[in-house]
């Protein structure tokens, strides 16, 4: 019996060792953060959150790689228990739905084949040489319904998906098995900001529109009849419809394909007929408004672009205030303008719709003598945004003393050379770069240099066998001190207080990263006719000996405002091909006025 029990106990110490060696040895640990979400979660296993169930939704969570609110079958109560349990912060955020970018079904595409295999669009473009059913837009084969999780898609007529908007949970389940990209999910403030492109499904018309306006949608509404529908639809990219409807030049009619067949749509005067509409009847079509986000915006100049940029700001979420000069607004809209072109009573309309929307205005402050950038910043606006438009070199006229400066250390090249020669004004600054102006922009580096400047830079984007100098005067600049800079373009201000302290040059045409150089500057003159589109935002890290160096003043940096579409190249202020593009036509400066909202949100 002993011997027995001693066995007996001597097997189950070797297997107590046993089980405790594989616990160690094969043990897994779970993060009891991962435990406690799923524990939140409502346990649905939908795949709307696009992980397998709510377990890889949990870990997915607690990893960072998605927001505690990403449980489409929970409400915001399970949301902000997620959120307790992570320790941040659960802030309303605008919906997105799902919204089909293609506008006729496989019937009706020029090239089209039956595709017999396998029922769905992914294996239609990847098997057999890739898709056989209408090979531009959707493939009308219904995977994204068969995958939306929550009934929400169904396939039309037409053979084009619909959207069920009172199901649909913005889960981008349909967006992630589309492979052509045709459904993606889409917001209002996706509209606002996004720009058309040629490989999008979109018409031609829309992507010729600089303001990017859904042509097809509006025209699609007044056909209906829902003529508020048409007004808000252009309002999601153009807060001027009744200004356009006068004065657009309509690059959207050269692109309409019913020039294929007769002659184009009247989209322009369609437009008016709908804002007009709006105007007579005195209620005004507002749009969507996403959440508060906090920010606040100031906007220097109240032409076009600036209130576009202001108007886009708000409907995005942040409060934005426009400083004009003069007593009203409408820039060259208001004063450049015959009435009977454009009549005040429809200029106001439009103007006042963007101030009812949220837009505070100011007038008769005029920057660089009522506030700086520096001020606005200090004053805690967390960008301001300079659109002054196309008229700045007739402000020096209006402004005693010399060369106006509204823009830390940045001056007009012709400005500075009129005044010179008038003995009004001496040279700018011990650091100066000279962006551009051909002759002029030596001369102004000769009287600089002459004047015992440390540094005098000229900075080309032209590599140096294109520049517009000859090799000996070129060679002949070096030896009087000036540094020449080829294939180069600012990208960037930095400074403190209202003065410019340092500017970065990123090098063009090497393969790979641009080359980046910071040069400390105090002076950028500019051979362009305007002041460039800039934002000016809180220099990011910067240390707090620099800002006492400068009385308590904040650093401050730029940021270019994204490339049009008329730009040749991306990089660096008064690109080509966009220099003066924005000012030929209102539409184009409202197109700026998005990308600088874009740009900052």
């Amino acid at each position: 019996m002993l011997e027995a029990l001693l066995a007996i106990g001597g097997l189950g110490l070797v297997a107590g060792l046993g089980l405790a060696v594989a616990s160690r040895v094969f043990y897994v640990y779970v993060d009891p953060k991962i435990i406690a979400v799923e524990e939140s979660l409502p346990g649905a296993n939908c795949g709307g959150c696009g992980y397998p169930g709510c377990s890889g939704a949990a870990s997915a969570i607690v990893r960072g790689e998605v927001e505690p609110n990403v449980c489409v079958a929970g409400g915001t109560s399970v949301h902000r228990e997620i959120a307790s349990l992570l320790g941040v912060e659960i802030k309303e955020r605008e919906p997105e739905i799902a919204r089909p970018g293609c506008t006729y079904g496989l019937q009706d595409a020029d090239l089209k084949y039956v595709y017999d295999g396998f029922g769905d669009c992914r294996a239609a473009v990847l098997l057999d040489g890739g898709s056989k059913v209408c090979p531009v837009g959707c493939l009308g084969l219904g995977t994204c319904v068969r995958a939306c999780p929550f009934g929400a898609l169904s396939m039309g007529p037409d053979n084009l998906p619909v959207v069920d908007e009172a199901l649909c949970t913005g889960c981008g389940t349909c967006e992630r098995v589309c492979p052509k990209h045709i459904i993606t999910l889409s917001s209002h403030s996706r509209r606002e900001i996004g720009e058309y492109t040629t490989d999008q499904c979109s018409a031609p018309c829309q992507r010729a529109c600089p303001a990017g306006i859904d042509v097809p949608e509006y025209i699609r509404c007044i056909g209906e009849g829902d003529y508020p529908g048409a007004v808000r639809t252009i309002k999601e990219t153009n807060p001027f419809p009744s200004v356009c409807g006068r004065i657009c030049v309509h690059p959207c009619e050269y692109e309409c394909r019913r020039n294929l067949v007769d002659q184009a749509i009247a989209i322009n005067p369609l437009k008016r007929f709908a804002s007009d509409r709006e105007r007579l009847s005195g209620e005004r079509v507002e749009t969507y408004r996403a959440p508060e986000t906090g920010k606040r915006i100031a906007v220097i100049g109240g032409g076009a672009e600036g209130l576009t940029a202001a108007y886009f700001l708000n409907r995005l979420g942040h409060e934005s205030t426009v400083h004009e000069a003069s007593s009203r607004m409408g820039g060259l809209l208001r004063y450049g303008l015959p009435r009977n072109r454009l009549p005040s009573e429809v200029l106001d309309w439009d103007i006042e719709g963007i101030r009812e929307a949220g837009v505070a205005f100011e007038t008769g402050r005029r920057l660089g003598r009522d506030m700086t950038v520096d001020s606005l910043l200090q004053d805690g606006h967390d960008a301001v945004v300079v659109a002054l438009g196309g008229w700045d070199t007739q402000m020096p006229q209006r402004t005693p003393g010399g060369v106006l400066n509204p823009l830390p250390g940045v001056y007009l090249l012709l400005d500075f050379l009129l005044a010179l020669r008038e003995g009004k004004q001496r040279v700018l600054g011990k650091r100066v770069v000279i962006l551009g102006g051909g002759n002029a922009a030596l001369e102004a580096a000769r009287v600089h240099i002459r004047e015992d400047a440390r540094e005098v830079h000229m900075v080309f984007r032209e590599p140096r066998s294109r520049a517009p100098f000859s090799e000996e005067v070129l060679e002949d600049a070096e030896e009087q001190g000036m540094q020449l800079h080829f294939e180069t373009a600012v990208t960037r201000m930095m400074g403190l207080d209202d003065e410019l302290t340092h500017l970065e040059l990123t090098h063009l045409g090497a393969p790979g990263e641009p080359e980046r150089e910071v040069l400390a500057a105090d002076t950028l003159l500019t051979g362009s006719g305007r002041f460039p589109e800039l934002v000016y935002v809180p220099q990011a890290g910067a240390g707090e000996a620099e800002a006492e160096s400068s009385r308590g003043a904040a650093a401050w940096e730029t940021l270019v405002p994204y490339a049009g579409p008329s730009a040749t190249e991306v990089t660096g202020v008064f690109r080509p091909g966009e220099a003066n593009a924005d000012y030929r036509a209102v539409v184009e400066a409202i197109g700026s006025g998005r990308r600088a909202a874009s740009t900052i949100h």
